[in-house]
């Protein structure tokens, strides 16, 4: 069960990034520019897939283990 959290923790990190990123916003600089935290985006969704992939792959390896047991 350990191993499901472990797997499942760049998911919530994914989440807690892309969340992050729409409440703290962006705002205009007096000279114009617009200041956000764009980097949060990309970061968020490579965690939010990375823990997708690395989830199915310890769902996969365990049920391969489980069915390699029983025969």
């Amino acid at each position: 069960m350990k191993k499901y959290v472990i797997a499942s923790t760049p998911i919530l990190l994914g989440v807690i990034c892309i969340i992050a990123k729409v409440f703290i916003g962006g705002n205009v600089a007096v000279d114009g520019r617009l200041e956000e935290p764009f980097f949060l985006l990309p970061i968020g969704f490579l965690l939010f897939f990375l823990g997708i992939v690395s989830l199915a792959g310890v769902a996969l390896i365990s049920m391969f283990k489980k069915t390699q047991v029983s025969k």
